[in-house]
């Protein structure tokens, strides 16, 4: 993992950026950013990785930076996307659609 920058606002954080585990194992790149922009709250972050977009919960995320996210888990802490019903929503929200 090259250096990462200073650490950054979720609300600056930019589609794109690689995502890691705890260990440094590159997991993915943002998707999306989930906040509830009315109250201020971030949610966490979809991650696009190689067998689709994954749901990093906000807890989950240890640190935000100018050229990368570091989890606190690795890709087993990461949620999958919804099936069922919820996908259409899923797919709206992480721009999947």
């Amino acid at each position: 993992m090259d250096d990462l920058g200073h650490q950054i606002s979720y609300l600056v954080l930019r589609r794109g950026c690689p995502v890691y585990g705890p260990d440094g194992e590159k997991l993915g790149t943002v998707a999306r950013v989930m906040h509830v922009p009315a109250k201020d709250v971030f949610d966490g972050i979809v991650v696009q990785t190689g067998s689709g977009p994954r749901f990093a919960d906000g807890p989950d995320v240890r640190a935000i930076h100018e050229r990368g996210v570091i989890l606190e888990h690795g890709a087993e802490g990461l949620a999958p996307a919804p099936a069922g019903p919820l996908r259409r929503v899923w797919n709206l929200l992480s721009g999947n659609y």
